[in-house]
């Protein structure tokens, strides 16, 4: 397949890593890959955002910037033609963005097939945490973007329930989750030579471990106060792999806790060293999540065989099984995340079990970006083929995810 992969996005970060992998996947199984995307900065590692979009986002009113990104869409459906005209691909392959409207245009305009990867509902994402000056426009843009794709693939079932409410047919919805890359985590040293590189006083330490852009709403703050209380292992230590903005609330209430070195962000690192820290954790964490996102780092805790604590709710009920591959706790009765640290932390054997289903659960469900390329090929050739969107769901027909 000749496959014309286009994206909008330039920080590094777990989008970053998922673009990279899939890329990079389809070019290992053979796949012709020409990708349009802005250019990402240099030097930056995982874990941060572009400065300078968030500072013209801060400097602008929230409706002059939308009105640029809309705008965008007429530089990039340039670059996408030009693309094309030369390329000649088989079909399109688009990471959904807000305002985003080129691929949809170029479909249209040269009638290829489009497959578009939705991993969250952005207009009702950016309302809700960061604002929006034009909600109506942001709605209409999603709406015209999403039903004008041929096969849509959202990353869970929670969220393809969202987009099929607003008017994508279930003939046109493939899921498709977040994968590993097994190779990646393959080299990773073994959880106590990575607990030993840490320094004095890991060694012997209870690892709690989060990754990724830490934000207020993650609520790392209730680990913290678990291992200030008296119902905490005394060994516990929290490593916290990555930036965000609730970096310097999260250290100020550290050292208000007593807890001064047994808490350590790295900030932000290098993708190739984050399997190494990862390794270290004896628990890693996902304190919170939205309702439709498959985090990225469940996959990469899965891969190293990571006692996993996550809360009890669809999209993660989609790959985490309570007792199996994860300890699942009901968000909505208050301190059950506690109460499950406390018994995690307690309970070696428990960790133990956990982490083997964890292991396991990357054959078990093919939550690999290989397997996620070989079914985006399979859609992709259904397409091109003149199979539409009913050819291309049953090119990646698959058992349930439990």
């Amino acid at each position: 397949m000749k496959i014309l992969y286009h994206h909008r996005t330039a920080s590094k970060d777990g989008q970053a890593v998922h673009i990279e992998e899939m890329i990079a996947a389809l070019r290992e199984q053979g796949h012709e890959v020409c990708v349009v995307a802005p250019q990402a900065p240099q030097g930056e590692g995982m874990g941060g955002e572009v400065g300078w979009v968030q500072k013209l986002r801060a400097a602008l009113p929230k409706a002059c910037y939308e009105l640029l990104e809309l705008a965008y869409s007429a530089v990039a459906y340039r670059r996408l033609a030009a693309a094309a005209r030369e390329f000649k691909p088989d079909a399109l392959y688009e990471r959904y963005n807000l305002f985003l409207l080129s691929g949809v245009l170029l479909k249209r305009q040269l009638r290829i097939p489009l497959l578009l990867e939705v991993n969250a509902p952005l207009a009702e994402e950016r309302a809700r945490f960061g604002g929006l000056g034009l909600p109506w426009l942001a709605r209409w843009a999603e709406d015209f973007v999403w039903r004008g794709a041929d096969v849509v693939l959202p990353v869970t079932r929670v969220l393809a329930d969202q987009v099929r409410a607003r008017g994508v047919p279930d003939s046109r919805l493939v899921v498709v989750p977040n994968g590993i890359n097994q190779a990646h985590f393959a080299a990773a040293p073994s959880p106590q030579a990575a607990r030993a590189r840490l320094g004095a006083g890991w060694d012997n330490a209870l690892v709690l471990g989060f990754t990724g852009f830490v934000r207020d709403w993650h609520g790392v703050d209730r680990v913290l106060h678990w291992m200030a209380s008296p119902a905490a292992d005394p060994r516990a230590r929290l490593l916290m792999v990555g930036d965000g903005p609730a970096r310097p609330d999260l250290e100020r209430l550290a050292a208000e806790l007593g807890l001064g070195e047994r808490v350590r962000f790295t900030g932000v690192v290098d993708r190739d060293e984050v399997p190494a820290l990862v390794a270290a954790f004896d628990i890693a964490l996902q304190p919170a999540v939205v309702a439709y996102a498959s985090p990225l780092k469940l996959f990469e805790y899965l891969a190293l065989g990571k006692a996993i604590i996550a809360p009890r709710q669809p999209n993660i009920a989609e790959v985490l099984v309570d007792g199996a591959n994860a300890l699942l706790f009901d968000p909505a009765q208050p301190g059950a995340f506690e109460a499950g640290l406390t018994r995690l932390g307690a309970d070696a054997a428990l960790r133990e079990r956990l982490a083997a289903g964890a292991a396991a659960s990357i054959v078990e469900q093919g939550l690999t970006w290989q397997a996620n390329a070989r079914r985006v090929a399979a859609m992709a050739g259904a397409l091109a083929a003149g199979g539409g969107a009913g050819g291309a769901a049953a090119a990646v027909a698959r058992p349930p995810v439990r």
